[in-house]
């Protein structure tokens, strides 16, 4: 096992851009820009994207997508943001890793998009004005936030009333487990929910990402406590490499509205 960090006054934000600079180092597969011939098939109107790691986003769920504000929330990394964007959206891609966002530079580039990039925080986007977009599309990278209702308003905050967030996020149940009998194919209960590596001792691993499982009170429930509508719910299991999607759906993605 690699060594454990000893944590203090940890700047978990911090922590993690350094940690997801070094991720697209190493290649990690939500670090790898998609292809030409994908953003080529999008100008033509064939593209599917992510919320959750396997299954497609419904398509109906975007609405009308070209010439749409959108913001990729969180989702740096040269995948979901130029496929919009190819798609005919008017994209920012907002993320906490300069590395990632570079990615979503080099398709632009590469493909002649128009990509607005921006680093930040996802719980604060001060950085853009009320009503400022039409859509958001927030894939599965809020466990690696120490809080999220913050960013549940952050989100209602900027899009237009009528507007549309995409969301997905991991099943708590994900983090429960022991990881190295995990490893081994055995699954048994270890931590609680809601999960955080900073207090699961000899589980974070220096220059990894700081990950927190959340509740899913935090997750539907913070979404509507800031004023969003559900319409849209579905579920998706892991990479087939990981154990527990042979027993439960570990990601959820939800639509929802703000009035």
């Amino acid at each position: 096992m690699a060594p454990s960090l000893g944590f203090g006054a940890m700047d978990v934000r911090a922590h993690n851009r350094g940690a997801w600079d070094a991720e697209v180092s190493r290649g990690n597969v939500w670090t790898v820009p998609v292809d030409e011939a994908t953003v080529a098939a999008a100008r033509k109107g064939r593209w599917e994207v992510v919320l959750t790691p396997q299954r497609p986003v419904p398509r109906e769920w975007f609405g009308e997508i070209g010439g749409a504000r959108l913001l990729c929330l969180a989702s740096g990394g040269g995948q979901q943001g130029p496929v919009l964007a190819a798609a005919g959206a008017r994209v920012t891609v907002f993320d906490n890793s300069p590395a990632q966002l570079g990615q979503d530079r080099a398709v632009a580039e590469r493909d002649g998009l128009s990509i607005d990039t921006v680093e930040g925080d996802m719980c604060d986007l001060s950085a853009f004005d009320d009503g400022a977009f039409d859509l958001i599309f927030h894939p599965c990278s809020n466990l690696f936030s120490q809080e999220i209702r913050p960013m549940w308003r952050e989100a209602h905050r900027v899009l237009r009333p009528g507007g549309t967030l995409l969301a997905g996020f991991a099943n708590p149940m994900l983090f429960c487990f022991d990881e190295e009998l995990e490893a081994q194919g055995v699954l048994q209960v270890r931590h609680a929910v809601p999960y955080s590596s900073l207090t699961a001792e000899g589980v974070a691993t220096a220059g990894e990402p700081l990950i927190f499982g959340h509740s899913l009170e935090d997750q539907i429930g913070g979404q509507l406590e800031a004023g969003f509508i559900l319409t849209g719910l579905y579920e998706d299991r892991h990479l087939d490499t990981d154990v527990s999607a042979r027993y439960f759906p570990g990601f959820v993605a939800t639509r929802a509205i703000k009035p």
